[in-house]
């Protein structure tokens, strides 16, 4: 039986003081230019405060063009890694890892946020995009790496690639999406070549004790299921990774697709050959008894969303009660408040159904 308080080394030599991760949540407090606010700064340190064992940023923007969201934090330009510093500082200080992820919207990137037509592996007329050049690929590719230099210069203990949810990299992984004939189109292998391109090459710039990650969503968006386990496993055997964070929106149901019925969605990402990297899952994970259920069903820690927001210090309330029951909702805005999110993250947390009042 796993312990919900108990440490955990990676593969790097990172050690994570608990089973705990604050999901990397979109939150719009940043400033335009990607900078660091004191808003976005009070959010993610309380939640170091509150005993997560490793705190994630947003979705940090790789490039200018790949903004997914305003008041998005970035780590695209040197003028950003002041922040940067700053906000890992404090959150090591409280003994949690600090990771960043990196991420490029691709097709995603509103017009009117990144002021020219968005850009994808492929045309997309419904998002109006155009497709990447083979060099300008190749400029993203770049551009993770960088990125993920900038977050070794800010004192991050490593970063994690956002692969999930229809952004960039999961698109040039969406046969739907993805009609590239050169080598990054077309075959598995080769609409997986650039997570492999950006994770060699950030391993080879940040070295061997750098912390690094990747999130993975099996569905929605042009994903199979047996292609995303298929890329799973190629991750796991490169032996460059430490953990792998699949976003599963519900960790307690079974695949949409009819084909793949045979187990629950979790099962089949269990069913891994994990070797030495670790398993993080997400989606409604919201109590103490979740948390038990999910670590002790083959995943070696928990990411939390919702009941991050709810309760900063969510950790500390289910070690101290492995019964807790969050907060039910709707909750008043007073309440998100003393929770430390600003008026900004507020208006946007009134676009999920029935969490604001």
């Amino acid at each position: 039986m796993k312990n919900a308080s108990e440490s955990i080394k990676f593969a790097c030599g990172a050690t994570m003081k608990n089973r705990f991760m604050l999901a990397p949540l979109t939150n719009t407090q940043s400033f335009e230019n990607g900078t660091l606010s004191n808003a976005e700064f009070n959010w993610l340190t309380m939640r170091a405060k509150g005993g997560f064992g490793l705190v994630m940023t947003c979705a940090s923007h790789v490039q200018e063009n790949g903004k997914g969201f305003k008041g998005q934090l970035g780590i695209f330009n040197d003028i950003q890694i002041e922040g940067h510093k700053r906000l890992v500082k404090e959150i090591k200080s409280q003994g949690s890892l600090a990771v960043v992820q990196l991420h490029h919207a691709g097709m995603r990137a509103p017009k009117e946020l990144i002021k020219q037509q968005p850009v994808c592996p492929s045309i997309n007329e419904e998002t109006d995009s155009r497709e990447l050049t083979f060099e300008e690929t190749k400029t993203v590719i770049d551009a993770f790496v960088k990125a993920a230099i900038r977050a070794r210069t800010s004192g991050y203990d490593g970063v994690e690639i956002h692969g999930a949810h229809g952004y960039l990299l999961c698109q040039f992984f969406s046969k739907e999406i993805n009609k590239r004939q050169d080598i990054y189109g077309g075959s598995l292998e080769n609409r997986s070549r650039i997570f492999f391109e950006i994770i060699d090459g950030i391993r080879n710039a940040c070295g061997s004790s750098f912390l690094i990650g990747v999130r993975l969503s099996p569905e929605r968006f042009g994903m199979d299921l047996k292609e995303i386990k298929i890329l799973a496993q190629n991750l796991i055997d490169s032996n460059f990774i430490d953990f792998l964070d699949i976003s599963l929106w519900d960790c307690f149901k079974m695949p949409d697709d009819l084909n793949y019925q045979d187990k629950s969605l979790l099962d089949h990402v269990t069913s891994l050959n994990f070797k030495d990297v670790k398993l993080t899952v997400a989606g409604k994970i919201s109590s103490g008894l979740d948390v038990d259920k999910i670590l002790n069903s083959e995943v070696d820690f928990v990411t939390i969303g919702r009941s991050a927001i709810l309760h900063h210090n969510f950790p500390n309330l289910v070690i101290e009660d492995p019964n807790f029951i969050p907060q039910s909702l709707p909750v008043s805005e007073s309440y998100l408040k003393k929770e430390g999110l600003s008026d900004d993250f507020i208006t946007y947390m009134k676009r999920w159904p029935n969490f604001v009042q």
